[in-house]
Parts: structure tokens; sequence; C-alpha cells
């Protein structure tokens, strides 16, 4: 019988938000493919330092010491010959990956439905957005900010941001066509009424199914939602969330404050949003991930699925 991970959080990482690749990547882009090649092999017992996410994916790792909570998978635009070096790093730092595609210069993005991960992380926009395309939960991964610091308790926490992360972007066209006062209209209008699901819906789910293993009062993830929203608007967002049977631990309403702030009070490991400016503010204090989706993101997504067509 064939092994099965659908029962575990699943999460599939590329190797440049894994590990710092920086200077090999700069190779591939003014040498090409031979010479990064040649300089991955020559190196290939070197360790990689770690990357962007390296922290994140050694916290989700850790909850299996309590049970087999998660399973972490690497996709990789490397060929085999070039990832050994990948995993020699992964070894050398006792992470417990051990199952991933290499595709040799190809977007992985496919390998996230074949997997069945609940999140795929990646420092290439355009694997992201084909990945969000296809309905898969996914965020490119910022460079980190000098300023930008890990947590260091031993708690994973993860902050997102609602309309067009964990909820559709419906209000939020509003926001941007019509205004404030239409949004809030729209908001008090429709308290009652569910937002639908964003992208991140099903990821977030995953995760909730996760914290309910643990005694609530002993569960080593926290979660937050870190929102623009203010009252009244924020009436919706927690009828919504009561009706999809999910807890968020923490809710922060910030009524279009910046929320770098808030996000290094809380601590997060890392921070979810579709907005290029509040990830800007973000990345000064924590790891950041884009979220291409939604009405302010909709060239960029076209641009890629252009792309798609003409290949094909």
């Amino acid at each position: 019988m064939p092994e099965e991970i659908s029962h575990k959080l699943v999460i599939a990482i590329s190797s440049r938000a894994l590990f710092d690749l920086d200077t090999a990547n700069q190779i591939y882009e003014e040498q090409g493919e031979a010479a990064y090649s040649k300089y991955q092999i020559q190196h290939e017992n070197e360790i990689l330092a770690p990357g962007v996410a390296f922290t994140l994916v050694t916290k989700l790792l850790d909850l299996n010491k309590q049970n087999d909570f998660v399973e972490v998978i690497l996709l990789s635009r490397n060929n085999a010959d070039t990832g050994l070096r990948i995993f020699n790093s992964i070894q050398h730092y006792g992470l417990k990956i051990t199952r991933a595609a290499f595709t040799r210069g190809q977007s992985p993005y496919p390998y996230v439905r074949a997997f069945g991960a609940h999140l795929f992380l990646s420092a290439n926009p355009e694997d992201v957005c084909r990945a969000l395309h296809a309905g898969c939960a996914a965020a490119t991964i910022l460079a980190r900010s000098p300023n930008a610091t890990n947590n260091s308790q031993a708690e994973l926490r993860i902050a997102f941001d609602g309309d067009s992360v964990i909820f559709s972007d419906a209000s939020e066209r509003i926001f941007q066509e019509q205004g404030v006062e239409a949004f809030a209209k729209n908001e008090i209008e429709h308290a009652h009424k569910p937002l639908d699901s964003g992208p991140f819906h099903g990821f977030l789910s995953a995760l909730h199914r996760l914290q309910q293993q643990f005694d609530a009062d002993h569960c080593p993830i926290r979660t937050a939602l870190v929102t623009a929203r203010q009252a009244p608007a924020h009436k919706r967002v927690i009828h919504t969330l009561r009706d999809w049977h999910i807890r968020i631990d923490e809710a922060i309403f910030l009524g279009g404050l910046a929320k770098g702030e808030f996000l290094k009070a809380f601590g997060a490991d890392i921070f979810f949003d579709d907005q290029q400016n509040n990830c800007a503010s973000a990345n000064e204090h924590v790891t950041t991930g884009h979220v291409p989706s939604g009405i302010k993101n909709e060239n960029l997504g076209s641009r890629f699925r252009e792309n798609d067509n003409e290949e094909k």
C-alpha cells in the first residue's frame, strides 16, 4: 500500500526560501544554467546558510516531536545534480524533509496540488502566482530586512491579513472602487452574512484542525488576524469565522494603521498580506509573505496567466 500524508499539515517550500542561495542564483541569472550547475556541484559539500523561511520550517517540523503532524516538501527549480547540495544542507541541519521535486528550470507549481500541500512558499513570484491561479494557497517570501528579528519562543506564531487572503476580495473591491463609505455601508448591511473564502481559507482550516489536536491552554501554535478593518466592519469578520468554526487566537483591528509594530508585538514567525505597502511595513519587523491575490494584484496575476497561455 502506498504511504498517505493527507492527515498532516503539508507545506511545500522552495529551496531559495529555505536556504540562502543568492550567490548561486546570481550566477544563474548572469552566466546561465551551465555555470550555475558547475558552481553548485563544485560546492555541494559546502553547507548553505539558512534562508528567510528556515526558522518557520524548523518550528513546523518541531511539532513532530509530539506526533506525526507536519510534512514539509521541497519543490525546487534545480535538477537532481544541483539539488544534492540542498539535501546535504537539509541533512546537516537535521531537518526531517524526505520528499522533493526537482524540475530543472521549470516551475514546480503543479506539484503543489499533487502533493496535497496546504501552503506553498517560494521566492519566485511567478511560481506563486501560478500556484494561486491553480487554487493553492501560496505566498512569495520577501527578502529579509536587516531590522527583522526571529521570534525566540518555541511557540509557532502565524499572522494573516483578512480581505483577499483569508477572505475573498469582494469587500476590498468595494473599498477600492467606491470608497470607504460604501465599504462601511456594505459591511454593516451584511454584518451577519459570512464573507466568501479567500485563497488562504484552506490553509487556515488545516492549521485550526492541527491546533485542535492540543489542549487549548498548551497549544504550540498561535494565530492572529491583523487587519486594516475597524468597528463596525469587525462584526462581519467575527460572524464569518464563527460560521466557518475556526478559532483565531488574536484579532487586531487597526483601522488603517501600519501593521509592522503590531506584528512585532505579536511575535509573528510569518505574516501573510496581499498588499505590497503592508508587506513592506511588516517586513521591517517579521518574516513576510506576499499573497498576489485580489484586486490589488490583478495586473501581476494576469501577466503570468498570459505567459501560461503562450507556453500552451
